[in-house]
């Protein structure tokens, strides 16, 4: 129960630093929301490597609905 409690205090206090750090320094988290999709955009920066997420509310859909496709002879 104490490794549990541990990990969870180590994870919020990098999440903590993260979003408080300046944007130039080696570690940060930058969060921003995309209103047109209802949804978020996350880059985290750790020295050289950079990751990248976002998550929508909306559903991506296909630019073509499926009834209008046209089937090859």
């Amino acid at each position: 129960m104490n490794a549990l409690a541990a990990t969870a205090v180590v994870a919020l206090a990098t999440v903590a630093v993260g979003l408080t750090a300046s944007a130039d320094g080696l570690f940060s988290i930058a969060v921003t929301p995309v209103f047109l999709d209802l949804g978020v955009n996350v880059d985290i920066k750790l020295g050289s490597m950079h990751l990248h997420a976002n998550w929508s509310a909306l559903p991506q859909s296909p630019a073509v609905p499926e009834s209008t496709k046209c089937e090859p002879d």
